[in-house]
């Protein structure tokens, strides 16, 4: 079965880097127009230069003026939309709660969990102008089990989930579909940086720590984000239109968070 999005706008949120990009990508080559931010300049550029045909700006997902910049571009460039990608997060601070400073809790909470909201209320109207379309929120294998040394980040991904299925409720009457997608450990810097920070926190050597890791899925794999991209593909195509209110795990089972 070849899933196409011919013809479907969408608007994705941090699509210059990692899953985003990869995701950006996939829709892209599969039919759909896109419009795009990132808070990197030079992943900006460079996603510039390899698809010159989508649009790019600077914004940080979390700012209210940002999303508003991010939807005019995409009101004048598309002309509506029909799907929501919010891919924008932060790995967030590693540490004991008491050494989690307030600043550091506010900004998880607010690239993970804010950011959607403000990107929902402004994608909304243009999705129920369109006749319904796909929200897709990133979540994590972190939405599911609770996380020591990593709570603002757990706590935010936990909330994805609530937001989700309460969406889906809210707008399924208008033919707007939402689901959660919760990835494991998606291979690439940014779960690099994850691992060797646990390591520190823990005293242990990052490769032991890695393992420690794969050990937690059923089956010992870490995820290429291209795996991720497929499902929200699927999601957001007519292969996926009655599909909806659901929190669907690409991260090769995992079991626990330790």
């Amino acid at each position: 079965m070849e899933l196409r999005l011919d013809g479907k706008r969408a608007v994705i949120t941090a699509g210059a880097a990692g899953i985003g990009r990869v995701t950006l990508q996939t829709m892209v080559a599969a039919g759909a127009k896109a419009v795009t931010c990132d808070v990197d300049q030079a992943a900006i550029d460079r996603l510039r230069g390899e698809i010159p045909t989508v649009p790019a700006i600077v914004a940080d997902a979390a700012e209210p003026a940002d999303i508003d910049r991010l939807f005019a571009l995409a009101n004048e460039q598309l002309g509506g939309l029909d799907i929501l990608i919010n891919n924008a997060g932060i790995a967030g601070p590693t540490a004991p709660i008491e050494e989690i400073a307030p600043d550091e809790w506010r900004r998880t909470i607010e690239v993970n969990l804010t950011s959607q909201y403000l990107c929902a209320r402004r994608a909304v109207p243009l999705l129920r102008a369109a006749g319904g379309g796909s929200i897709v929120n990133l979540s994590s294998a972190a939405g599911r089990f609770g996380y020591p040394l990593r709570t603002p980040y757990a706590a935010s991904k936990w909330a994805v989930v609530g937001l989700s299925k309460s969406l889906a409720i809210e707008l399924g009457r208008d033919q707007i579909r939402v689901n959660a997608i919760c990835p494991g450990m998606v291979e690439g810097e940014r779960i690099d940086k994850v691992i060797r920070a646990k390591a520190e926190a823990r005293g242990v050597p990052f490769e032991e720590m890695r393992e420690a890791y794969l050990e937690k899925s059923s089956m010992r794999q870490s995820i290429p984000p291209q795996d991720v991209a497929h499902m929200i593909l699927f999601l957001c195509s007519d292969a996926g239109r009655l599909v909806s209110g659901q929190v669907i795990g690409v991260d090769a089972n995992v079991e626990y968070l330790r």
